[in-house]
């Protein structure tokens, strides 16, 4: 990947995978193809070019406290080619872990170190997924508080699968601990049969051009 000077990049964008042991091996291959999908449908295609400043992306998989694994390595998402290649990898890519809990606090640290290497933008996003709650090591408050999260904003994709979990607390677990940053938001898939719509109309709206600024959106997942 060429890096871009400084400016001449709108997002660095950092997408996070669940592949904590509540996903099986049906709803991981639905999470990983969803997501390669959305990264090439039409309407995310067009976000993405909808500016000449390009976008760079990255993404990674996570599960337990020492289990993390980038599986695109920063992409500088300046033509169609570049997208369908990033798209590519991703369908690509051999689950990395299946046996270890949500470390979530931990999973975030090590997305913080992915944003630390990526390419200067005028904005940083990190857009993490789970079907559960944080259930090993510390929570994403400590995450928050010990890296470097300054100017990131962290956004959710709550999936609602795991019999287990109660679907008001796990969106609430998400509004209330995860969200980060200014403009955060939160999109729900309804099982991951639902993960590429969902994860399609998210991809959409982080990738809508934004000005430094402009008043934030508002959070159309909001109760009221």
């Amino acid at each position: 990947m060429s890096t871009p000077v400084a400016a001449d990049c709108r997002l660095a964008l950092v997408l996070a995978l669940d592949v904590s042991s509540s996903v099986d091996a049906q709803e991981y291959t639905l999470q990983r193809d969803g997501l390669a999908a959305a990264l090439i449908a039409p309407e995310v295609r067009r976000a993405f070019f909808a500016s000449d400043l390009p976008v760079a992306l990255s993404a990674y998989e996570w599960s337990g406290r020492h289990n993390q694994e980038l599986i695109l390595d920063w992409h500088l998402i300046d033509s169609p080619a570049a997208l369908l290649d990033a798209a590519e990898t991703i369908a690509r890519t051999q689950r990395s872990q299946t046996e270890y809990p949500t470390a979530m606090g931990f999973a975030l640290g090590y997305g913080a170190g992915v944003m630390r290497r990526a390419p200067p933008c005028l904005f940083r996003t990190i857009d993490i997924s789970g079907d559960g709650k944080n259930n090993e090591g510390f929570p994403p408050a400590n995450a928050y508080a010990e890296f470097p999260f300054a100017g990131v904003t962290v956004n959710g994709l709550v999936v609602n699968a795991a019999e287990f979990e109660a679907e008001v607390s796990l969106i609430e677990f998400y509004r209330d601990h995860v969200l980060h940053g200014a403009g955060a938001f939160l999109e729900v898939a309804q099982g991951f049969e639902d993960f590429e719509r969902a994860m399609r109309r998210k991809l959409e709206r982080e990738l809508t051009v934004r000005v430094i600024g402009a008043p934030i959106p508002p959070d159309l997942n909001a109760p009221g």
